[in-house]
């Protein structure tokens, strides 16, 4: 009967002691989530305030959180009564496995280190890369994410992204504008130079340096194409070429300058 006490003593104490650990581990782990959130808020902050790269920002912001929250775990792990040394070293072991197991993982770091060391694109740049476009949101540890212009969002790695080829839109101010327009053979290309000629220079968007060109590109089939090259600001892009597209249409119509389209002629034999 004894016996059967002690041990009843024994494992109500255990338990007793279990609980309370469990309790201030939950204690350690809400509060610690807390303080972890209230420590990024204010990197952040000093950040901003130092006008720190917005992609520096992003990546030491990410790389704060997670030691942060590998400290938090190792003091919840403590509080429960773990010896932290030994969870420590089996938490170094399981990284190192993971590690190798995920040596992916290490390049996309590294990855990210050359980018942010070289800077081929920054936080708000368009970018192509990987049969992929769209405007950076962020610069993190391992990926980097895009935001398309139908607002997809895009993880890539930064691995191939530091290796691979990468054209970003964003670089320069200003990029150039390259139309085709068919018109009909026999069609006065004096007179489609003049209202092409007109058009460009209406357009205050469209810079006078480097100067335009207008040209005849081709003899096609079905048609004579005049190419149009000229420069814009970055942000004007799309809408000047949009818009000029819709302005020569109305214009050769109103002109009228005929736009060809593909004709089969059929010679029949009589026998």
């Amino acid at each position: 009967m004894e016996r059967m006490e002690v041990l009843v003593d024994k494992l109500m104490s255990s338990g007793f002691e279990i609980g309370k650990n469990v309790v201030i581990a939950l204690v350690i782990f809400v509060v610690g989530r807390y303080l972890v959130s209230l420590v990024n808020k204010l990197v952040r902050a000093m950040m901003e305030r130092r006008q720190l790269d917005p992609a520096i920002r992003s990546f030491l912001g990410s790389m704060i959180n997670i030691v942060l929250m590998v400290l938090l775990l190792i003091s919840v792990v403590g509080a429960l009564g773990v010896q932290t040394t030994s969870f420590a070293a089996l938490l170094a072991s399981a990284g190192i496995a993971v590690g190798m197991a995920l040596s992916g993982n290490m390049q996309n770091f590294a990855g990210g280190l050359m980018i942010l060391f070289f800077k081929p694109y920054k936080i708000g740049d368009f970018i192509e890369t990987q049969n992929v476009m769209g405007t950076v949101k962020e610069i993190q540890i391992f990926h980097t994410i895009l935001t398309t212009p139908d607002n997809k969002i895009i993880f890539i790695p930064n691995g191939p992204l530091s290796n691979g080829v990468l054209i970003n839109f964003s670089h320069q101010l200003t990029r150039r504008i390259e139309w085709t327009f068919g018109v009909e053979y026999g069609t006065d290309l004096e007179k489609v130079k003049q209202i092409l000629t007109s058009l460009i220079e209406k357009d205050s968007r469209i810079l006078l340096e480097p100067t335009y060109l207008i040209a005849l590109n081709k003899l096609a089939d079905s048609s004579v194409n005049v190419v149009v090259r000229a420069w814009t600001k970055n942000e004007d892009y799309w809408s000047v070429y949009f818009e000029m597209n819709q302005s020569v249409y109305t214009t050769f119509n109103k002109e009228g300058i005929n736009f060809p389209f593909p004709q089969l002629v059929v010679h029949h034999n009589k026998e």
